[in-house]
Parts: C-alpha cells; structure tokens; sequence
C-alpha cells in the first residue's frame, strides 16, 4: 500500500511557535469587532456599534506591528487582515449608516437609495482592498512614500461614521438620510479613487517638535476622556482637512522628483497589510 509523503515545505504544516498566532489572534479580534457591531447595528444600539467598529481599528492598527516585532509574518496574516478589513471597514459602516438612517427614510425610494450607497461603499472598500494588496508587488514613485493611495480602510470607515457622530456629541441631526448618503457616497469615492491621503507610519518628528507633539497628544487624549463624542468630530473633521493638504504637497514633491530617478516598492509595510 502506497503512502502520500507529506510535503514538509508547505507553511501550514511546519510547526510554529505559539507567539507567531498572537498577530492573528489580534486580526481575529478585529474581525470578532466587526462583526459585533453589525450585531448592534440591525438592534439599534447606535453607540455600541460604533465603538466596535472603533474597536476593530485598534487592533488592526496593532497586528501588523505584533507581526513585525514578534517576527511572524506570514500570508496567511496578509490575507486574513484583508477578509477582516473589508468586514470590518467595509460591509460594518455601511450597514450601521443603513440601519441608521433607515429610519427616516419616510418614502420607499429613499430607502432603497440608501441601501444602493451602501452597497456601493462596501464595494468600494472591497476595491481599495485589492487594489492594495496588488500594488504591494509593482513599483511607485518616492512621491508616495508618506501617503496612502486613497483612503486607508480604517480611516474611511471613520469618516463614514461622522453623522453618527456628531448626533452624538451634538444633539439629534435632521435629515439623516441625506446626511448618511452623501457620506457614503463621498468616503466610498475617497475609498476607490488615488488621491494621496495621509500616512503616518514613515513620518518622523524633528528632537525640537517632539515636546510639543508630546503635550497636543496629551491634550487630545484628555478631551477623548472628558468628551469623546465631539472630540471625534473634531479630529474627523481635521482628518478630512488633511486631504487637500496632502494633495497639495504630493504635487510639490511630484514636481520635485527627476524623471531619472528609479522607482521604488510602495512605502507600505508587505506583510500583513494594515489598509
């Protein structure tokens, strides 16, 4: 009787020490916050749900990190991190926002408007997903080394999220089917299309800036604690600020850039992607 021999060279079946599953454990708590808040979002709990898409967005900014810093990264990571942030980023806001303004949508139409904005988000997220995950592998120009290409996952469901928001910090807002739809539409667009958006993880503070960081971190910290809701839409609305600025400068640095000058890989970590 013949036996398959094993092939000792697939990943999957190699041993592995345990600290190497702790980045997929942090993308599998991400994932477990999505969904959970899609949870709240067809019960109603406005305020949960969000908190657990906010939830999802700390621990996806932490497993790629966990990755590189315990030496575990993998492929199975990459794509696990990306099923996770299309639930996460992509189908969760999209059905909060729904659920949210479905409410109000008083004429059946309206409704269905919405629910086409929604598809249309998830979707776009869905694109700028694999489009990252393609661009990882091509050439770019050193124009983009501080920028994402679009906005990242995490931030466009923050944005997505602002009308929700501000009814929280601010008091009931009128009109919230027109408000949800436009929001939609307008992250989703942000989503799919390759205006520079801002990047944080190459940029480096000067030794003299790096008190004065310091204390506006602390600042900001102190007013999430005292007021969470509208301290969101202020940074929300400087998050949306930011993205003239950044096209601007990336067009300065564009202009700067020799035609001779070789490209370089995307200045984004490969491995598991954070998007």
């Amino acid at each position: 009787m013949k036996h398959r021999r094993r092939n000792d060279n697939n990943p999957l079946r190699r041993s592995q020490p345990l600290r190497n599953l702790v980045p997929n454990l942090a993308t599998g708590m991400a994932a477990a916050c999505g969904i959970t808040s899609i949870r709240f979002s067809c019960a109603g709990q406005w305020n949960l749900a969000v908190i657990f898409i906010l939830a999802a967005c700390l621990f996806d900014g932490i497993d790629g990190r966990l990755a590189r810093l315990l030496g575990a990264t993998s492929r199975l990571g990459a794509e696990l991190d990306s099923l996770s942030d299309f639930v996460c980023f992509g189908v969760a806001p999209a059905l909060l926002l729904y659920f949210w303004a479905d409410a109000d949508a008083l004429a059946r139409p309206l409704s269905n408007l919405l629910w086409a904005l929604s598809l249309f988000y998830a979707l776009c997220g869905a694109f700028r997903l694999a489009r990252f995950n393609i661009m990882l592998d091509e050439p770019t120009t050193p124009a983009w080394k501080h920028f994402f290409m679009g906005l990242p996952a995490p931030g466009g469901a923050g944005l997505c999220m602002l009308p929700i928001v501000w009814e929280f910090g601010f008091g009931s807002l009128p009109g919230k089917p027109i408000f949800a739809a436009a929001s939609l539409l307008v992250c989703g667009v942000l989503l799919a299309c390759r205006i520079p958006t801002l990047s944080i993880k190459r940029l480096r503070i000067a030794h003299r800036w790096r008190v004065p960081f310091l204390l506006v971190l602390l600042l900001a910290i102190a007013f999430l604690v005292s007021d969470f809701w509208r301290t969101l839409c202020v940074i929300a609305g400087l998050y949306y600020l930011s993205i003239p600025v950044c096209s601007w400068v990336f067009l300065r640095l564009s202009s700067r850039q020799s035609p001779d000058e070789p490209a370089i890989p995307p200045g984004l970590p490969p491995e598991p992607p954070s998007v």
